[in-house]
């Protein structure tokens, strides 16, 4: 009797392990499906500042560099990309800024001068236009707060003697002409948005820039500054007093010769 129980408690142990096994892995969690597959983000490289760059800045290698940015965000022909262009460097070397960049800013060539040795201010200067400068204080300068860029008017105050004392007057001798200097400022710095100077360079055409020299000698002369909406047409106006001169003068053939008259 004893060998038969424990042949039978042999086979009840065995039963009861194949039914827990069958149980517990039954249970088991299904194993993770593989991760899909990530698209691969196309890139490429795009010419950046590597630094601040302010205005009137001469642009040397050491101020760029490559950055890698998303193919679908660079398709502008605005940006310079190194797949096209890997000499760009070499090309644009001695450029000069026409407006400031900031570190990380993708450079574009619409914004850069070739210089050809010459200076800043020399370099902006449309074709036939003067750069002049005139003496201003605060109170003649709008207290200070007309900026390199802005529109002003040219105004001449100036006193006539009379039978019984001076009668002054003022006249606008220039209009809406474009500020490239206060003093030495030629842009706004460190949020600085105030400019006081004692010298205020304008961009005129050579018969303005006569007038101005004249005026300064007739009187004393106030800069009006104008609204920001009136240099929208800021670049069809420099145009118009560049090409002023070449309107309004003749040439005369007079015994076999020409002569350039004035009108």
């Amino acid at each position: 009797m004893k060998a038969a129980r424990i042949v039978i408690l042999g086979i009840a142990l065995a039963a009861g392990g194949t039914a827990a096994y069958l149980a517990t892995s039954g249970d088991a969690p299904a194993p993770a499906p593989a991760p899909a597959p990530v698209a691969q983000l196309e890139t490429t490289e795009v010419l950046v500042a590597s630094s601040d760059i302010g205005i009137g800045q001469a642009i040397s290698p050491q101020t760029l560099r490559w950055q890698v940015w998303p193919s679908a965000a660079a398709t502008s022909a605005n940006f310079i990309r190194k797949n096209e262009r890997p000499n760009v460097f070499e090309q644009i070397a001695g450029s000069i800024t026409r407006v400031a960049f900031t570190a990380g800013e993708p450079i574009r060539e619409e914004k850069l001068i070739k210089a050809n040795g010459s200076g800043y201010l020399a370099a902006v200067l449309p074709a036939g236009m003067r750069a002049i400068s005139t003496a201003i204080s605060p109170e003649t300068g709008a207290g200070g707060f007309i900026l390199p860029n802005d529109r002003v008017d040219v105004l001449l105050i100036r006193a006539q003697k009379t039978g019984t004392g001076e009668v002054y007057n003022s006249e606008t001798i220039l209009n809406n002409v474009r500020v490239l200097a206060i003093d030495q400022t030629v842009e706004e710095k460190n949020g600085q948005r105030v400019v006081v100077g004692k010298i205020a360079t304008l961009a005129l055409n050579s018969r303005d820039s006569e007038s101005l020299a004249l005026a300064t000698r007739l009187g004393t002369i106030a800069l009006a500054l104008r609204s920001l909406a009136d240099s929208q047409h800021a670049e069809e106006d420099e145009k118009r007093r560049a090409n002023l001169n070449a309107r309004e003068n003749v040439n005369v053939v007079r015994y076999g010769q020409s002569i350039q008259m004035v009108k």
